[in-house]
């Protein structure tokens, strides 16, 4: 089978989430992206979650398709071997991804003298060059402060996000669009070479990235044109109707209404089509085609809900909402999705089991992107550390057996075993 980006070569120098999944979501698409780590390994090769042993199951997951050198970092000789591989000849090489300070010999203008078309991009924390990560980007923008559990007041109403404390968001968001926005910059930059023949370096700072998804849902000009604080609303929907839902047996659900159809389907479902009817003409909303009269409803309407779904277990719920087409979905834990959702399975063509070395069998997936009429190889494993490290020196520097052996015996890289 051939990949859409069969034979682009991106060298990744890289820690964490956001420079490793975007060299993956390259990897997935069948692009040769070789990680190089300092030798036993750097400062992620042992994030949880682990295995019994130790195994990174972290870093098993977002290194998954690519290759491994290990190379003592720290030495003149291993830079030395780095910047070369880096810079190798080949009109789909000469690309470099990472998050490790740009600096030195790993500044852009050190590397382009060795290949003036050089493609870098590089992640920081801020534009101005100061330290960030997810978390400490996320408490700033604004979102903890409307995530988490609504309290009221005496007279029933939302108290203001101040009077509580803040509730991080456990899933790296702005990591992993950080990963995704760095693939298309590469790519993006790989198009304008191939059209010009000249390289770039491209900076993307982590808190822009969130900076530019703050602003493109509203949230800025919210701030500015309305002059208002979003409040907590919990796990409501801002805006439209939505909520979570607890049926008779404990087990919980989330019912969706934005569109007019969705809406229709949920009042069929929840038998509420009558009171609904009522609650129009007592309050002169109309809930049919307005998503915000819905959202300002949404007490009265979700007492109905709450009722009904009280009143049936799981399972009647979810074979009701499945005959009315109502937009739902249940609320499980990572083991549930595993064990009960067919999409997390082979059953979706996304997954094929993978053997991770020092892992075991493990559902992996394939990049979710679909080419029509190309088939995407299977998922293929994380590498060990520094498996591949011969066979790279091999093919894009030509050294010699003999020559490899001699960067072995003098610690300047490492294989699989040290």
């Amino acid at each position: 089978m051939q990949n859409v980006l069969d034979g682009l070569r991106v060298v990744e120098g890289s820690a964490f989430v956001a420079a490793p999944s975007g060299g993956m979501t390259l990897a997935q698409l069948g692009a040769d992206v070789i990680r190089f780590d300092p030798i036993g390994g750097g400062i992620d090769h042992h994030r949880w979650p682990l295995t019994a042993d130790g195994t990174s199951l972290y870093w098993a997951g977002l290194n998954k398709g690519k290759r491994s050198l290990q190379v003592d970092v720290r030495s003149e000789a291993g830079r030395e071997v780095l910047s070369e591989l880096i810079c190798a000849p080949g009109a789909d090489g000469g690309i470099f991804l990472t998050n490790f300070p740009a600096a030195g010999w790993m500044g852009y203008e050190a590397l382009r003298a060795r290949r003036e078309d050089l493609i870098m991009l590089a992640i920081i924390g801020n534009h101005d060059g100061t330290t960030a990560v997810d978390y400490t980007v996320n408490c700033a923008m604004g979102y903890p402060m409307v995530t988490g559990h609504v309290a009221s007041g005496p007279d029933g109403d939302i108290v203001g996000h101040d009077e509580h404390r803040p509730v991080n968001h456990v899933l790296p968001a702005w990591d992993v669009i950080c990963g995704q926005t760095a693939a298309v910059g590469l790519l993006a930059a790989e198009r304008r070479r191939s059209r010009t023949g000249e390289g770039r370096l491209v900076t993307l700072a982590l808190s822009d990235v969130a900076l530019g998804v703050v602003t493109a849902l509203g949230h800025v000009a919210e701030a500015q044109i309305l002059g208002t604080e979003r409040p907590r609303i919990g796990n409501d929907l801002y805006g439209a109707l939505g909520r979570d839902f607890r049926c008779s047996d404990g087990r919980r659900v989330i019912a969706v209404a934005i569109s007019p159809k969705q809406w229709q389907a949920l009042c069929a479902a929840c038998e509420m089509a009558g009171a609904m009817a009522d609650l129009e003409a007592e309050t002169g909303l109309d809930l049919a085609r307005s998503e915000g009269d819905r959202f300002q409803a949404r007490r009265r309407i979700f007492e109905a809900v709450e009722d009904w779904c009280a009143g049936l277990t799981f399972a009647e719920v979810a074979d009701a909402f499945d005959r009315h087409g109502v937009c739902w979905g249940p609320y499980r834990t990572f083991g549930e999705l595993v064990a009960d959702d067919p999409r997390c399975s082979v059953a979706n063509p996304l997954f094929a089991p993978v053997d991770h070395p020092g892992v075991g069998t493990v559902l992996e997936a394939r990049s979710p992107l679909r080419f029509g009429g190309l088939a995407l190889d299977d998922p293929a494993p994380a590498p060990r550390l520094g498996q591949h490290t011969d066979e790279v020196l091999a093919e894009f520097l030509g050294l010699s057996d003999t020559e490899i052996g001699r960067l072995h015996d003098a610690g300047v890289v490492a294989g699989p075993h040290g």
